[in-house]
């Protein structure tokens, strides 16, 4: 079992926690443009409050360790090592719960390149534990906004986690996928699921507008965040979303493995 010590070691060394590869630059624009209820950044969040750029500075100070002084403006974001190690702990008691019912629950990435593998075990451990993996949706088209404008993707699934590719990408059903954060491919997933009758997922454990699009529309959602994504935390804050684990999105996926071995054995689901 990897010890909260050793967890935290991992964290710090692959920079996942600690100093993080985002910059303070990037957060603060996310802060800015949140406040201002950018739907880039809001990804599917619809909130309550009125949350200016100070108040989501505390906020972010508060759930993910950055600094909560305005007038640090430069250098890499930082996220405090015992907030993630805390929040894993709540991620997998979330799991437990999910599992010991056997409900159902789906699982969706916007970034299939770095956290497919961590959903993908999770996947696989809450079938084994008698939960049904949903994969509604299957072969459906989206279309996104992107800075390049309006593009379509399919919604896929890869041992039952869903993300998006775009048309015509050879061997379905295997990686890559494409990276967004909108929250119309869980929209998309959670209207067919009630359209064919259910069932519905009793949790959903995603990132990103996977999170926040299944949270506004009340169900009950878990996933990590970088310092430079407030909607999640926002939503965890007006009670939208029920988890969300601070850490970095974007470093290598093998450096993801650790946290699954931890929320598995503490979930008591490890195989």
């Amino acid at each position: 079992m990897l010890t909260i010590a050793a967890l935290r070691a991992h964290l710090l060394a692959a920079r996942l926690a600690g100093t993080v590869a985002t910059s303070r630059e990037e957060s603060l624009r996310s802060y800015r443009l949140f406040a201002a209820r950018d739907p880039r950044v809001l990804i599917g969040l619809d909130p309550e409050g009125a949350w200016s750029q100070r108040e989501l500075l505390e906020l972010m100070a508060d759930r993910c360790g950055v600094s909560a002084d305005s007038r640090r403006t430069s250098g890499q974001d930082v996220i405090d090592p015992q907030r993630t190690v805390a929040a894993l702990d709540a991620f997998a008691e979330r799991l437990a719960d999910v599992a010991q019912r056997g409900a159902p629950v789906l699982l969706g990435t916007g970034h299939p390149h770095r956290l497919l593998g961590f959903y993908a075990a999770l996947a696989d451990a809450l079938s084994a534990a008698g939960c049904a993996v949903l994969t509604p949706a299957q072969g459906r088209c989206v279309d996104i906004t992107t800075r390049f404008g309006l593009r379509t993707y399919n919604l896929d699934y890869v041992r039952g986690v869903a993300l998006v590719r775009a048309p015509g990408v050879e061997r379905p059903g295997c990686e890559p996928g494409a990276h967004t954060h909108s929250p119309l491919p869980v929209r998309t997933a959670l209207a067919a699921a009630a359209e064919a009758g259910g069932p519905l997922p009793e949790l959903v454990i995603g990132d990103h507008g996977w999170v926040c699009g299944a949270g506004q529309l009340g169900f009950e959602v878990i996933g990590p965040a970088d310092t430079d994504d407030p909607a999640p935390f926002v939503g965890q804050a007006e009670g939208s979303v029920s988890v969300v684990v601070p850490l970095d999105d974007g470093v290598r996926s093998d450096y993801y493995l650790p946290l699954t071995r931890y929320v598995l054995n503490r979930a008591c689901l490890s195989q």
